[in-house]
């Protein structure tokens, strides 16, 4: 059972940020390898915080999102929320809360770096052999394939010395 009130995490910032997840016709998955902290080398689907003072809502932190990282503007008809991830104490840096968004419909972006990283197409069976933060690898990732065109939140404590989480929404049958 995950602590909900362990003091050595209070008064970490909270972050809030997006993940937004495209897929090309091959249906292959457009990830960031990062050259900038958080997770620097390694891979992650590309996103960031939102803008908290101007109130930005998620979907719109994903629409700016996506076209500052890709060039492509996507309208929010396209986007469909297939989870909430919420992280405590994440690097002993920070809390996180996460939209995952998934772009509905297949995508077309070059490969291309920019300050962020380089963006890369990756085969989906082939993201196993990447370099991913654990909580991608162990928890984000398997139910995001799981919950793909539905819809997931859980929380993942990141505050021990191996990740401790549990699902608090699964999609409904």
């Amino acid at each position: 059972m995950i602590n909900r009130y362990d003091r050595r995490m209070s008064g970490l910032p909270y972050k809030i940020a997006v993940l937004c997840y495209l897929f090309d016709r091959d249906g292959r998955v457009l990830l960031l390898h990062r050259r900038k902290p958080p997770n620097l080398e390694l891979y992650s689907p590309i996103g960031g915080k939102l803008e908290q003072s101007v109130g930005e809502s998620p979907a719109s932190c994903a629409v700016r999102e996506i076209l500052e990282e890709t060039g492509l503007e996507i309208g929010l008809t396209r986007l469909h929320l297939t989870g909430i991830v919420s992280e405590s104490g994440y690097e002993g840096q920070a809390h996180w809360l996460m939209f995952l968004y998934e772009v509905l419909g297949p995508v077309d972006v070059a490969q291309t770096t920019f300050d962020e990283g380089v963006l890369e197409w990756h085969d989906p069976r082939s993201i196993d052999n990447l370099p991913l933060p654990q909580t991608d690898r162990e928890v984000i990732w398997p139910l995001f394939w799981q919950y793909r065109g539905k819809f997931f939140s859980v929380h993942i404590d990141c505050g021990r010395d191996a990740l401790a989480w549990r699902l608090e929404q699964p999609a409904s049958p």
